[in-house]
């Protein structure tokens, strides 16, 4: 008799429209009509669009110029960035009643493993539903989930119902779901491999089951491993409560464009200040220096330098900057600059998988 599978209860909780669902409840004026976070109608960029501004095909990272044409009775707000952080301290702290493994991935979704949870209630769709109900009434939001036997399957479910829902693959179900999934649906399949996707004949889960793995490495590279297991439902990567930090940075988006390299130097200083308050907050040093340069034409450029010992100072993280932006010529005027550090001191412990059993 073969050995029976195991699986884990992987609850994805997602926000729905956070920042613009946060400013909505402060202010009830601002309820039912098309809402920005960010950006204006002569600058920046879209952080986050509320549902009623969605319709009209407004979206995060959207220039606010082109959010405006989009939908011309938008309203634009100003980020509030130390509130978001306090609502999501506040359904942390829900999320944590039932259990201890709770991976936020930022401030508005995180992934809970509520395999053995502190209720004591074997139903991980219950779960899910009670956590949404306690974040309605005690923050006054609504929050949508998914809920399955791994992270993967769990972040798309999270998506289906939206907003205000939620959606179970429970382990029988999960290759099923995966097949008729339009592959751009597939969480970490982004808009240049779909294309790729697509040029290969690859528009479902299903097309893509269809390919041996020695095809999807051939014509993926490292990636098409990971789309062989993940179309199978394979997908072993457990909730860590403390995630790693990649990467730590800061970056300022400028009220007028920037053609002076002096000028660009100066901000350049205040942006490593504030990159070193981050990381002295988190105790974080790191080797790899990268600019973030962001022009008129909204293309972006990065341009990195390693270092052969960790940094976290900021005349350190100026001086590897300034040097980077002096690098080559700009090709434009400057609307943003950004300064991360990755290669960082933080170490990521590698557990082993043990999957365990139990009903949905």
């Amino acid at each position: 008799m073969s050995e029976e599978i195991r699986y884990r209860k992987i609850i994805h909780v997602d926000m729905d429209a956070f920042y613009a669902s946060v400013e909505q409840m402060d202010n009830p004026e601002l309820k039912g009509k098309p809402l920005a976070v960010g950006g204006s109608e002569v600058r920046g960029v879209v952080s986050a669009a509320s549902y009623e501004a969605r319709k009209f095909g407004v979206r995060s990272a959207m220039s606010g110029i082109q959010a405006k044409r989009n939908c011309p009775e938008l309203i634009f707000v100003r980020p509030r960035f130390e509130r978001y952080k306090e609502i999501s301290n506040k359904i942390r702290k829900i999320f944590h009643d039932y259990t201890d493994l709770v991976e936020p991935l930022s401030l508005d979704e995180a992934y809970l493993d509520v395999s053995q949870n502190k209720k004591g209630n074997p139903s991980a769709t219950l779960i899910a539903q009670e956590i949404r109900k306690r974040i309605f009434e005690e923050v006054g939001l609504t929050a949508s989930a998914g809920i399955s036997v791994n992270k993967f399957v769990a972040k798309i479910a999270s998506d289906y119902n939206k907003p205000n829902g939620q959606k179970t693959v429970n382990p029988d179900e999960v290759e099923d779901f995966l097949e008729k999934l339009d592959i751009k649906k597939f969480y970490g399949i982004g808009k240049v491999t779909t294309e790729k996707m697509y040029h290969h004949g690859i528009f479902t889960g299903k097309d893509l089951k269809s390919k041996t793995k020695e095809y999807l490495e051939q014509h993926f590279g490292k990636s098409g491993g990971f789309y062989y297991n993940i179309v199978r439902g394979i997908h072993n990567s457990e909730v860590k409560p403390n995630r790693v930090s990649k990467s730590v940075a800061a970056e300022h988006t400028f009220n007028e464009n920037l053609t002076s390299e002096i000028f660009m130097q100066e901000r350049l200083e205040r942006i490593a200040a504030e990159l070193e308050k981050r990381l002295k907050k988190y105790n974080i040093s790191g080797k790899t220096v990268t600019l973030k340069i962001k022009y008129s034409d909204f293309t972006t450029q990065t341009r990195s330098k390693t270092l052969p010992y960790f940094i976290s100072d900021k005349g350190l993280l100026f001086v590897t900057a300034k040097e980077l932006l002096y690098q080559e010529r700009m090709k434009d005027s400057v609307r943003l600059l950004g300064i991360s550090l990755n290669n960082l001191n933080t170490e990521i412990k590698k557990t082993v998988v043990v999957q365990l059993r139990f009903e949905f």
